[in-house]
């Protein structure tokens, strides 16, 4: 069994300023873009329970209400310069 590994989900909302979690509950970018989907084509809220908000240390529980979301960003590594989103 493959080991979940750490991910960076930055999510754009309309009108907001972007939000950086950082999850380690998928074992890749396609996984997560999956569940991703999945709960924004199913109207729901993405569950994660292995993450941290914006680079902090402590690991918790994050519900995200997707229902406002434009865009949504997965990658193993992120910077300032990563770019814009399309």
């Amino acid at each position: 069994m493959v080991d979940n590994i750490e991910l960076i989900m930055r999510f754009h909302p309309v009108g907001g300023e972007d939000v950086s979690v950082l999850s380690a509950d998928f074992g890749g970018p396609e996984e997560a873009l999956d569940a991703i989907a999945g709960a924004l084509d199913g109207r729901r809220g993405l569950v994660l329970t292995h993450a941290r908000y914006n680079r902090e240390a402590n690991e918790n529980g994050v519900v995200i209400n997707l229902a406002n979301v434009v865009s949504v960003r997965v990658s193993k590594t992120d910077s300032d310069a990563t770019g814009q989103y399309l």
